[in-house]
């Protein structure tokens, strides 16, 4: 019963439209103000006070006090996690309807960020990549990098050590393209040197990430995927097309 209990509540706290949004725009990794996240909920400054200690208190989110400000973040890979599972489901719809498309969701569905790793297509590309070069081994349970693996993501400047207790690695469900990219640390180090590199560069005021053309360069020659002029991905090593939406029915 507790357990239940529990169970209802935090999905009171995320089914709330204002909550949603703003949990919404901290999955991008950032921390955010009061403010700002009044402005993603099209609330007020007090309304979202509100929300954010309900939040808070329910351990979804965290505050860090900076002299005048207080900036807000998602409280763990975990809470992330429930976030972008939620958005699978959200993303399913029997019988589908059709939705006008925007600039910023195109943006979003070519690349993005989830937390703290890579989504959308080009997050799936990379994964699709390393699988096929037998760098990384996945199943619908987990992920692991092969010895050449290690071997290909240390030249590529990722990081892997030292390890913490978070996730390694570990196949995440994209919600655009109903495939998996990866998170965990594999994932968050193969983001944070696509920005380092600068190969990708954040948007103002979104999760989406914008591909430069030095990453796109630097994707044909690394990971082996070609970007045509449509924006679509593709695999040089066996000329699969990727990134695109599975089949209906597929997992």
């Amino acid at each position: 019963m507790v357990a239940a209990a529990n169970l209802v509540e935090v999905a009171a706290l995320v089914g709330d439209t204002a909550r949603a949004a703003m949990l919404n725009a901290l999955m991008g990794g950032q921390s955010l103000t009061a403010t700002e996240l009044a402005y993603c909920a099209n609330v007020s400054r007090s309304t979202a006070s509100g929300h954010l200690g309900k939040l808070v208190a329910a351990r979804l989110l965290t505050v860090i006090r900076d002299r005048r400000f207080s900036y807000y973040r998602i409280a763990s890979p975990l809470v992330a996690a429930m976030l972008e599972s939620i958005k699978v489901v959200a993303a399913i719809e029997v019988p589908s309807r059709r939705h006008p498309r925007s600039a910023n969701d195109d943006a979003l569905r070519f690349a993005r960020s989830c937390y703290d790793h890579l989504a959308g297509q080009v997050g799936v590309a990379i994964t699709d990549s390393l699988v096929a070069m037998g760098h990384i081994v996945l199943s619908d349970e987990g992920g692991e990098v092969t010895s050449s693996g290690g071997r290909f993501l240390s030249a590529f400047g990722a990081d892997l050590t030292p390890r913490t207790r978070r996730i390694f690695c570990q196949p995440c469900l994209d919600w655009s393209e109903r495939r998996y990219h990866l998170k965990g640390l594999v994932g968050a180090r193969i983001l944070d040197r696509l920005l380092e590199l600068g190969w990708l560069k954040s948007v103002s005021d979104s999760r989406a990430l914008q591909l430069t053309s030095s990453g796109k360069a630097g994707l044909s020659e690394t990971f082996q995927i070609e970007i045509n002029n449509e924006g679509m991905l593709r695999l040089r090593a066996d000329e699969r097309t990727v990134g695109l939406p599975a089949r209906a029915g597929a997992h």
